[in-house]
C-alpha cells in the first residue's frame, strides 16, 4: 500500500507538470497581446509559440538518459531552479526575438523537467494498480495544465501585461525545490546506457528541419528551402535510428517500438496532444478576436472543458478493467475527430456555445486516451529504464504540441492569407500587418477609420473562420488515419 508521504509526493511531482504543460498553451493564448506589442510576422509568431515544445522534444529523451545516469531528482531540481529564473528574462523580453530566445531556454530546462517527473513515479509507486491511479492523476494534471493555461492567461491579462503569463512559474517552482528533498527519494540506473551527445543532436536536426519546413511549406509553399530541411531531417532520423539500433546498450532502446503496447501508446499521445494544441491554437483567438471576448471571459468558455479532462481522466481508470485499453484509446481519438467535425460543419455559424461543446467532447476524448497510454508506456519497462521510457512520452507529448501549432497552425496561416480582401486605401505597411495575422488586423482595424476599419475586421474574420473550417476538415481525415492505426496495433492488448 502506498504511505501518505508517497502521495504527498505524488503532490510536489505534479507541481513542474501543471507548469510545463501550462507554458505550453498560456502564451498561444497571450498571442493577440503579443501581436499588438511585438508586431511579430506570421512566421516568427508560430516560433514563438513553437520553439519551447520543439527544444522539449529534441531533448527529452536525452535529459530522461541523464536522469536515469545522474539522478532524477537532482535533474529535476535544476531544471526547475533554471526555468524559474528563464521565465522571469522571458517576461521583461524587450523583443520578439528575445523571447524566441528565452523560449528557447525554457525549453532546455523544461526538458529536465518532465521525464523526471514520470520516471520517479513510477519509482514511487510499485503496485499497478496504484501506479495507474497514479498516472491518471498526473496525466489529467498534465492534460488540465494545457487547458488551465488559457485561464490562467485571461486572469492575469485581465489585470496585467503579457509577460505576467511567465512570472506564474514561481509559485509552482518554490514549492517544488523546497519540498522535493523531504519528499521524494532519489532514484537512477545502476547500469545507464550512455549518454549519447551525438543522438542526441541527430535527434534535433530530425525533429528542428522537420518542423521548419512545414511551416515554410503552409506559409511560403513548396521550394527550395523546405525540401532540402525534409531531406535533412529524414536523413537524420535514419542516422538516429541507425546509430542506437548499433549500439549494445543504447540511450533508447529502440527494440521497444516492436511491442505494441509501447509503440501504439506513443501514437496516441502525440495525436492527443496534436488534436487539443491545435484546436486551442485557433480556439483561442476565435473567442477573441472574432468573438470579442475580454481573456477572462473567453478563459471562462474553456473552463467546462477543462473540468472534463480532469473527469475523463479519472473514470477511465476503473473502466479499464473491463474495456481493452485499446477500445477506450480509440473511443478517446474518436471523440476528437467528433469535436472538429462539428467544427467543420458549423463553419462560421459556430457560436460560443458550440465551441464550449466541441471543446468538452475533445477533452473528454484527451483525458481517457492520455491516461491509458502513459501507463503502457511506463509499464512496458523495467524501473531502472523509466527515465528513458519517460522521455519517449513526453518527446511524444511535446511532438504532438509541436505538429498540432505548426501543421494546423500553418494550414489556417495560409488559408488566412490567401482568402483575406484588403480594403482599398491602406498603406502598403498596413497592408502587409493585415494579411499576415488575424490579430495584426485587428491592430491594424483599430487605427482606421470607423468604415473602413469594419470594412477590414469583417474580410479579416470571415477569413480566419474559413481557415478554421479547412484546418478543421485536415484534423478530422488524420484523427481516422490514428483511430485505425490504433485499433489495429492495440486490438490484442489487455490492461
Amino acid at each position: 500500500m502506498a504511505t501518505t508521504k508517497q502521495w504527498l509526493a505524488l503532490g510536489v511531482l505534479m507541481l513542474p507538470t501543471l507548469l510545463v504543460s501550462i507554458d505550453n498553451t498560456v502564451l498561444s493564448f497571450a498571442l493577440p497581446s503579443i501581436a499588438r506589442d511585438l508586431r511579430p510576422s506570421a512566421v516568427v509568431q508560430l516560433w514563438i509559440v513553437d520553439v519551447y515544445p520543439l527544444v522539449l522534444a529534441a531533448l527529452l529523451v536525452g535529459m530522461g538518459n541523464l536522469g536515469d545516469r545522474f539522478g532524477r531528482r537532482r535533474l529535476l531540481l535544476v531544471g526547475a531552479s533554471g526555468f524559474g529564473i528563464v521565465s522571469v528574462l522571458a517576461a521583461f523580453a524587450p523583443d520578439a526575438t528575445s523571447l524566441v530566445l528565452a523560449r528557447i531556454l525554457l525549453g532546455v530546462f523544461g526538458a529536465m523537467l518532465m521525464p523526471s517527473t514520470l520516471s520517479l513515479l513510477r519509482s514511487l509507486f510499485v503496485d499497478r494498480r496504484q501506479r495507474r491511479l497514479a498516472i491518471a492523476i498526473w496525466a489529467a494534471g498534465f492534460s488540465a495544465g494545457s487547458a488551465i493555461g488559457p485561464l490562467v492567461g485571461g486572469v492575469l491579462l485581465e489585470n496585467f501585461w503579457w509577460g505576467s503569463v511567465f512570472l506564474v512559474a514561481v509559485p509552482f517552482l518554490l514549492p517544488l525545490l523546497i519540498f522535493a528533498p523531504v519528499l521524494i527519494p532519489e532514484s537512477k540506473d545502476p547500469t545507464p546506457g550512455p549518454f549519447d551527445l551525438g543522438s542526441i543532436l541527430l535527434s534535433i536536426l530530425t525533429l528542428g528541419p522537420a518542423v521548419y519546413a512545414i511551416k515554410e511549406l503552409a506559409t511560403e509553399g513548396v521550394g527550395v528551402l523546405p525540401i532540402a530541411l525534409l531531406a535533412i531531417a529524414a536523413l537524420s532520423g535514419v542516422l538516429f535510428v541507425r546509430r542506437l539500433l548499433g549500439q549494445a546498450n543504447p540511450m533508447l532502446d529502440m527494440q521497444l517500438f516492436r511491442v505494441p503496447s509501447f509503440s501504439g501508446a506513443v501514437l496516441v499521445n502525440l495525436v492527443s496532444v496534436f488534436s487539443l494544441l491545435g484546436l486551442l491554437f485557433f480556439l483561442t483567438q476565435h473567442l477573441q478576436l472574432v468573438e470579442g471576448l475580454s481573456p477572462f471571459d473567453a478563459a471562462l468558455a474553456l473552463t467546462p472543458g477543462i473540468l472534463v479532462i480532469i473527469v475523463a481522466g479519472l473514470v477511465v481508470v476503473p473502466l479499464v478493467r473491463f474495456v481493452r485499453p485499446g477500445y477506450l484509446m480509440a473511443g478517446g481519438l474518436t471523440l476528437s475527430l467528433l469535436a472538429y467535425g462539428s467544427i467543420a460543419l458549423t463553419g462560421s455559424d459556430a457560436t460560443v456555445q458550440s465551441y464550449i461543446v466541441a471543446f468538452c467532447v475533445l477533452g473528454a476524448g484527451i483525458g481517457s486516451a492520455e491516461t491509458l497510454s502513459n501507463d503502457l508506456i511506463i509499464s512496458s519497462v523495467t524501473p531502472d529504464k523509466a527515465g528513458a521510457a519517460s522521455g519517449v512520452s513526453e518527446t511524444a507529448y511535446e511532438l504532438g504540441a509541436v505538429l498540432g501549432t505548426a501543421v494546423l497552425g500553418s494550414i489556417l496561416t495560409a488559408s488566412y492569407r490567401s482568402t483575406i480582401d484588403i480594403p482599398q486605401g491602406l498603406s502598403a505597411v498596413d497592408a502587409t500587418a493585415a494579411r499576415e495575422t488575424l490579430g495584426g488586423a485587428v491592430e491594424v482595424a483599430s487605427t482606421l477609420p470607423g468604415g473602413l476599419g469594419e470594412e477590414l475586421l469583417e474580410s479579416a474574420r470571415h477569413a480566419f473562420d474559413s481557415g478554421v473550417v479547412a484546418t478543421s476538415w485536415v484534423a478530422v481525415g488524420l484523427m481516422a488515419v490514428a483511430i485505425t492505426i490504433t485499433l489495429v496495433t492495440l486490438r490484442s492488448v489487455r490492461s
